[in-house]
């Protein structure tokens, strides 16, 4: 939950770190929390959160990656859930 604080201020780096480090975290709430920095922080930087999506999709927990992809249009969601 600290990295809402940085994805307010537009300091988007360590949020898609931590992503990065626990994208395949097997607890469910920590998936939903990974999730949601990624598609908070991607509100601030669409090609970013595209990037990671690209990199992470096709291997990270499901929970995240639904959580990540909320605000994505339907085409493109189903495109990053297809990759699983």
């Amino acid at each position: 939950m600290a990295t809402y604080f940085f994805i307010r201020q537009g300091d988007l780096d360590d949020t898609f770190a931590i992503g990065d480090i626990l994208a395949n975290d097997p607890e469910d709430l920590v998936q939903k929390a990974v999730g949601g920095w990624i598609r908070e922080a991607g509100k601030r930087d669409p090609e970013r959160l595209l990037v990671f999506l690209d990199q992470h999709a096709p291997t990270m927990a499901r929970t995240a990656l639904r959580n990540a992809i909320e605000h994505l249009d339907p085409g493109l969601r189903r495109q990053y859930l297809e990759l699983r």
